[in-house]
């Protein structure tokens, strides 16, 4: 328990500004609910950051550039419907943020040549022009927010966050069984 409390204090000397979603960590939670909740507030934090770097350095939101993100991988472009399952986002967002960048000139639409009746995204020269910027810049960012970790905890902290993303998809939670249990011994027979 003195391990748990210990890296409970971490939390206490961020201060009532910073703590973010840690606050709702408790000394006495589950160690996984502590992670989970770091996790989430890590991500939330700098996510939250690069948002606002975006939107002052380019006007632009995180969305569009995660948009000119992928396409910037894909120089023969991408379907609509792939673009849309890359970004985790419904179709219907992705044609409204494409119809946005075509107006602008930063994306076209072009013919599929495997399936005329489909249309692939792809970037513009002005597109990538303007997104390489962006990149770079991005790419600054995170090196800074970064900065003050040592290399060898870097690459353990990647390493494990990948060995959890690869043990959350071969073990997905399921929901408990004591719960359905529960609920049929709740109900009462019918006559």
């Amino acid at each position: 328990m003195a391990t748990h409390s210990k890296h409970f204090r971490l939390v206490e000397s961020l201060g009532d500004e910073h703590i973010g979603l840690e606050a709702r960590a408790q000394v006495d939670d589950h160690l996984d609910t502590k992670i989970w909740l770091r996790l989430l507030a890590c991500s939330t934090q700098i996510e939250q950051q690069i948002r606002q770097q975006l939107r002052t350095r380019f006007g632009t939101t995180l969305p569009r550039f995660d948009y000119l993100a992928q396409l910037d991988r894909y120089p023969e472009g991408l379907r609509m419907n792939v673009l849309s399952r890359y970004l985790m986002v419904t179709g219907g967002n992705v044609t409204g943020l494409t119809d946005q960048l075509v107006k602008e000139g930063l994306v076209e639409r072009i013919d599929d040549p495997e399936d005329r009746r489909s249309w692939r995204v792809c970037l513009t020269d002005k597109g990538r022009t303007e997104f390489a910027a962006m990149a770079a810049e991005h790419e600054k960012w995170l090196i800074a927010m970064f900065q003050g970790l040592p290399a060898g905890s870097k690459e353990a902290l990647y390493e494990h966050l990948g060995r959890l993303r690869v043990h959350l998809v071969q073990k997905p939670a399921e929901p408990e069984a004591g719960a359905a249990a529960e609920k049929r011994t709740a109900r009462k027979p019918r006559k």
